[in-house]
């Protein structure tokens, strides 16, 4: 009677979430039963954890309060002050093309033609006249303020949801505000792995793994990862003059999403469902027909709105950027990740802070790499440009010293700020003269930390087609405005011509690529990283998958994403057939470690390998990369080791293996979880890891137990960049060996591999006490950009990076 009971109310609660009216998805759902505060059987996982995650990351409700409020205030101050700017100004006295002539007892002679600001200023009167009178005016105010509104109420709604999440993260994991900023998100989630075991938030299973978590905070996102991974949104563009190339943008973006995520018509019935019809084959010509119809009507919506957006998009660069560019005229050259490359580049399942703080440390490889193509023709012709520029400027300012009156004379300060605009932008084209880059070195040390790349890049990095194609992922700030500002204009041709020739592909992509997993929902069978249904055979794979071409993943994104997966979660138990690739790849690490160099060795050529990179500010993570990525060059150029003996040649991933094969030899046991376990192996004399050429950096208790969350995050990550050198390595030998002859060394296919019982699935080192000779292992504990929002606040199409 009582598991009859028990179902009864099992069912209610389903049928709850399925006929739940809209609107009311967000909310939680309180069992009566047991604590007050107690957060039993909560409806909207994905929007619950969602909120948790953003929480953790925009550091607590005060931060995000400041934030929305602000949000209304500025979008407020822009469309009042562009108004008075139009309506209230009266330019021609302003540029002094009307005579304006001061009478009255309160003015000076001398000063009856000199402009005041009041005087170019209409009286308010006149000035709501204007814009009364404009009935053009009264229509965008209209608008304006609508929308306004609309953001106020979800802005409210927002407050109250995350007010809730700060009860959540206070009463039920005992996180206090004022701690918040101590707790990774690693240790945020093991409590709340934790508590699904006390208080069963979700229904349909008694465990919460990692992945469930990452499963429905990244629902959508694994979709659009593995969409840009099989080449299916139409984001390339060939062009007259131009040729390929790659545009997406937020607003392209966030229309991409709506059509197909969350918006009306989209495939998914609400947040972690596929609609049952687009699992059937039966009628997929005609889904495709209707998503076809839904895509037309949103190209022509977008084509409708395309003069109000491209009027916000215009103003809120110009209030932006103006400022930024008369301070730093040089930071329109400054380069930044593309939202293309941020898709292309993101493993499945990796979190926003996870992926910010990987291309973080990408960034300076990268930049170096781009900085070592230059163009001889533009050297000269900014070296001239500089020089004229410079002349004229030198006089100028020469003349405002002798005399400040100088100042006065029309348009002379304006010809100073140019001058001085057009001087930085042509320094920027002129490249250093005593600085020499090795292109390929440079492709390596970005390999490491993007651990994507296409095979055609290696061994042609001094290319500009190479160049070209890195462009698309790390493109100019200045390219990123001009994408932004013709988003409105481009996006709607690209949806009505494009995407709706592809709809038939994308109906198929979504029947044959989603999965029901219990207790979670639908997701992109991808970010499951089942190397049996989405491995390459040529990424170590082989013999292990059934995947035919269409259902693989492409450039290792299974491999290296269970991998990355793996290492910032070290207590996830992966699948019978990951944990095989996991155990053969180990394995394999060991087995070429044998004809590696030592650990050793590579730990004292770190100060020199630094220097060659010119890594100047290189931690000891880096120092490692350093060495693993130069010892090749060294040994083939038949320098000495330390001992006067010669070093046989070897390659980077030989290096990686001998690196890893430490790694995971000196691992300590682990069997807890959180954050006292994690720090009862730090011991008062523990050392980071040195060689007979370093200093030992020892640490006492209080030191370790602060810098320990850094030196995991950062050891976590030197790991992963090993594994993506030394797979790229291998799958280089697999599918191209011809490329490798006379360079590999003990190198046995994984499948002939022996067996060794003795060394767990998982691949991840628990934090330890690292030995002279040894290097132990770590866990990840570190901190875009906040991209997901729109799925839970999908009301605004405007996006903005937020702190991750």
């Amino acid at each position: 009677m009582a598991n009859l009971e028990a179902y009864r109310e099992y069912q209610r609660i389903e049928d709850l979430e399925e006929d739940s009216p809209p609107g009311e998805e967000d909310l939680l759902l309180h069992v009566p039963e047991g604590l007050k505060d107690s957060w039993h059987h909560i409806k909207n996982l994905d929007n619950f954890f969602t909120r948790i995650y953003h929480f953790h990351q925009k550091n607590g409700f005060a931060c995000m309060l400041l934030s929305e409020f602000f949000e209304l205030v500025q979008f407020l101050f822009v469309v009042t002050f562009t108004t008075f700017l139009v309506n209230c100004v009266e330019y021609d006295v302003l540029f002094a093309n009307r005579p304006v002539n001061h009478t009255g007892p309160g003015y000076n002679p001398l000063d009856r033609s000199k402009v005041t600001i009041p005087d170019a200023l209409l009286p308010s009167q006149q000035c709501t006249q204007r814009i009364q009178e404009n009935r053009w005016n009264i229509f965008l105010l209209i608008m304006a303020t609508i929308f306004w509104i609309y953001r106020l109420i979800k802005v409210f709604c927002n407050v109250l949801s995350y007010w809730e999440i700060r009860q959540f993260y206070i009463k039920a994991l005992k996180i206090r505000m004022d701690e918040l900023c101590n707790f990774t998100w690693q240790e945020v989630q093991d409590r709340l792995i934790s508590l699904q075991r006390e208080q069963q938030m979700c229904v349909h299973k008694r465990e919460l793994t990692e992945l469930d978590i990452y499963h429905r905070i990244l629902r959508f996102k694994n979709y659009m990862v593995a969409m840009i991974n099989k080449s299916l949104l139409p984001v390339r563009l060939q062009l007259p003059l131009l040729g390929e190339v790659i545009f997406l943008t937020q607003g392209l973006k966030y229309n991409f999403e709506l059509i197909l995520f969350w918006g009306p018509g989209s495939l998914f019935q609400n947040k972690w469902n596929l609609h049952p019809k687009y699992k059937r084959n039966s009628n997929r010509l005609e889904l495709a027909q209707q998503l076809s119809r839904v895509i037309l009507l949103m190209g022509v919506a977008n084509l409708l709105l395309c003069p109000f957006i491209l009027v916000w998009q215009v103003l809120y660069a110009f209030f932006s950027y103006t400022e930024i560019i008369r301070r730093e005229p040089g930071s329109l050259g400054a380069r930044r990740w593309s939202l293309y490359g941020r898709l292309y580049l993101r493993h499945f399942n990796e979190l926003n802070h996870e992926l910010h703080g990987r291309m973080g440390r990408g960034y300076k490889p990268t930049s170096k790499y781009m900085n070592s193509f230059t163009s001889p023709l533009l050297t000269v012709m900014a070296k001239n440009v500089a020089f004229f520029s410079g002349s004229v400027l030198a006089v100028l300012i020469a003349l405002t010293v002798y005399d400040e009156d100088v100042l006065t004379v029309q348009h002379i300060l304006t010809g100073i700020t140019v001058l001085g605009v057009v001087i930085t932008i042509t320094r920027s084209f002129i490249p250093d003269e005593h600085m020499v880059w090795c292109p390929e070195q440079l492709l390596q040390c970005m390999l490491a930390h993007i651990h994507y790349m296409p095979d055609h890049w290696r061994g042609n990095a001094n290319k500009s087609e190479t160049r070209d194609e890195v462009a698309q992922l790390f493109q100019y700030k200045a390219v990123f405005i001009l994408e932004e500002l013709l988003s409105p204009i481009v996006t709607p041709f690209i949806l009505i011509f494009l995407l709706r020739s592809k709809s038939l592909e994308i109906v198929d992509f979504f029947r044959n690529f989603t999965v029901e997993v219990v207790g979670v929902g639908d997701i992109c069978s991808f970010a499951q990283m089942d190397i049996r249904r989405h491995g390459n055979p040529t990424w170590l794979s082989e013999g292990q998958t059934e995947a035919s071409v269409y259902q693989q993943a492409e450039n290792g994104k299974t491999e290296l994403s269970l991998m990355h997966f793996t290492i910032k979660n070290p207590h996830w138990q992966p699948p019978l057939e990951s944990s095989v690739f996991i155990s053969q790849l180990k394995e394999k690490v060991h087995h070429d470690a044998q004809g590696g160099p030592s650990t050793q060795l590579l730990l004292s050529e770190a100060p020199l390998c630094t220097s060659l990179q010119s890594n100047e500010s290189a931690t000891g993570p880096d120092n490692l990369l350093a060495s693993v990525l130069a010892h090749p060059v060294l040994t083939a150029s038949g320098l000495q080791g330390r001992d006067h003996r010669f070093i046989p040649p070897s390659t980077a991933a030989s290096a990686a293996a001998s690196v890893l094969a430490s790694l995971s030899t000196s691992q300590l046991p682990h069997t807890g979880r959180g954050r006292t376990q994690r720090h009862q192996v730090l011991h008062p004399d523990n050392t980071m890891y040195h060689s007979d050429r370093t200093v030992i950096d020892s640490m006492s208790f209080s030191d370790s137990h602060l810098r320990s969350n850094t030196l995991h995050s950062e050891f976590a990550s030197a790991e992963m960049s090993l594994h993506a050198i030394y797979m790229h390595e291998l799958h280089q030998q697999t599918s191209h060996p011809q490329r490798n002859s006379g360079q590999w060394h003990c190198s046995v296919p994984m499948t002939e591999l022996p067996s060794h019982t003795g060394y767990p699935a998982n691949f991840s080192s628990t934090p330890s006490l690292v030995t002279p000779v040894q290097l132990g292992g770590w866990q990840e504990e570190e901190e875009e950009e906040d991209e997901g929002e729109e799925e839970i606040n999908s009301g605004s199409t405007l996006k903005q990076d937020t702190r991750t």
